[in-house]
């Protein structure tokens, strides 16, 4: 029963400590942007939490003396309502300037396919009784551009009763829209429907969409030439036309937002050496307890509800305050450590890169490989090598007659080099780009070199061929 009794305190101070490793753990793996949205959201919900401009204004000597007069006063502020009324002015300023400049800024919300199609419908001469299935055709054209939905399927969401002819005709009308090859129900069609029926060589065209696009693919040109009974040159003319048809005409109207990168860290060359530095510096607001209400918990005439309300809001400030400062030195030691390992990559760029594991990084800093894993995690590094995911950094390595001295992206980039080099009209197969590599030191097997030219979209030997 005493053992119990001695363990208690240690179980519920473990238990207290819980949501702070939590919190900790959490904000630690926020990349910067979703970090500075947290804290404003936390800013928003807490009334104890204020933001400490970067630049405070010079106060004025006669502003100094009123301020020092006036202290804590004996009722507190409507409810938490009035909270802002003690914030600096130059920093409210400051943030309206800020909201101003972001809704200057902010791209407006682009047109999306299906709004294109339906603003072009009143301007085509549809007959009133195609109108409504038109509508429904274009409700089930995909963000390619394809209709994939069949035409017996789509009679079903037409309001009256429709036949499988008037669906095929009101496709037509739809079809007859811009982006041209809208509509289409298959890659042939998509074509087809970009080519103009006078062009002179129209009938080629059609015949090389409708039946040689697989040997088109392959660059089977000599057999396309044979098959349609036409000069190889005439062949490989129409082809670079069609080449600048759009397969995905639906493209052009991309409903998914431009991901912007914001790197956490950035890596700088000053007086002959690499720092490191972090963005959060500058882009994340400087963060303390308002004193107000710090002075304020302490008043015996308190109401206690007011005081367990505002002791919560300050714990809480304190976790987050304290979480983002422990941030801040993991990011720092891991992003240091990573720069002093791959300084070679930051000389040579990617011929240099290392293999390392997270491991290694967490045993000689002193902490969990977890933690790595987290301080890396969704975030990026500027270099003078360009940005890149932190994880670009720990990579394998690839065994050599000297030992694992090779990262498996250097070793890709020896590919790419070595298919670079290679004479276009006899180009290498997998396994003579194996044995290259085999005679440079490295044990390698066709079917590797197999899966990392398929990884990084190298075509095979076929259709790198040039003719």
């Amino acid at each position: 029963m005493r053992m119990e009794a001695s363990l208690q305190p240690q179980l519920q101070q473990k238990l207290r400590l819980a949501p702070q490793i939590i919190q900790s753990i959490e904000i630690l793996q926020l990349p910067l942007l979703a970090l500075v949205e947290h804290v404003q959201m936390e800013l928003e919900e807490n009334p104890v939490l204020e933001e400490v401009p970067q630049v405070e204004k010079p106060v004025e000597e006669g502003e100094k003396d009123n301020s020092e007069d006036k202290g804590p006063t004996e009722v507190l502020p409507e409810e938490w309502q009035d909270f802002p009324r003690h914030r600096n002015k130059a920093a409210r300023q400051e943030e309206s300037d800020l909201k101003q400049q972001a809704l200057e800024n902010t791209a407006s919300k682009p047109i999306s396919l299906h709004e294109y199609l339906m603003g072009q419908l009143p301007l085509v001469e549809v007959p009133e009784e195609l109108r409504e299935v038109c509508e429904v055709i274009i409700d089930n054209i995909d963000d390619r551009g394809y209709l994939t939905t069949p035409l017996e399927e789509m009679i079903k969401g037409v309001s009256r009763p429709a036949s499988t002819e008037e669906v095929e005709k009101a496709l037509r009308f739809v079809q007859s829209m811009e982006p041209t090859g809208v509509g289409a129900r298959s890659l042939e069609e998509c074509l087809l429907l970009q080519i103009d029926q006078r062009l002179k060589n129209y009938d080629l065209l059609k015949e090389l969409i409708t039946h040689h696009l697989k040997n088109i693919e392959m660059k089977r040109y000599p057999q396309v030439a044979k098959n349609t009974n036409k000069h190889i040159e005439t062949i490989k003319r129409a082809v670079d036309f069609i080449r600048t048809l759009n397969p995905r005409p639906g493209s052009l109207f991309s409903n998914e937002q431009i991901a912007y990168i914001v790197p956490d860290v950035r890596v700088e060359y000053v007086d002959g050496r690499y720092e490191v530095i972090l963005n959060e510096n500058s882009a994340l607001p400087r963060l303390a307890i308002n004193p107000f209400y710090r002075d304020y918990i302490y008043r015996k005439s308190l109401d206690p509800q007011a005081h367990q309300f505002l002791q919560k809001k300050m714990e809480s400030a304190r976790w987050l305050i304290e979480a983002i400062e422990q941030r801040r030195a993991t990011l720092y030691k891991v992003a240091s450590k990573i720069v002093e390992l791959q300084h070679s990559f930051l000389e040579e760029g990617v011929a240099g890169l290392r293999p390392l594991r997270m491991q290694e990084v967490a045993d000689q800093l002193g902490i969990h490989v977890s933690t790595v894993s987290r301080a890396v995690s969704r975030k990026y590094i500027q270099t003078p090598r360009g940005v890149f995911e932190m994880k670009f950094f720990f990579t394998g390595g690839f065994e050599s007659a000297q030992g694992p001295t090779e990262s498996w992206a250097a070793m890709r980039q020896k590919l790419v080099e070595i298919v670079a080099k290679e004479d276009k009209s006899n180009p290498l197969s997998d396994e003579e780009i194996a044995a290259i590599l085999r005679s440079q030191g490295f044990d390698i097997a066709r079917r590797t070199v197999t899966k990392y030219r398929k990884c990084i979209k190298i075509p095979s030997s076929r259709r790198r061929r040039q003719y």
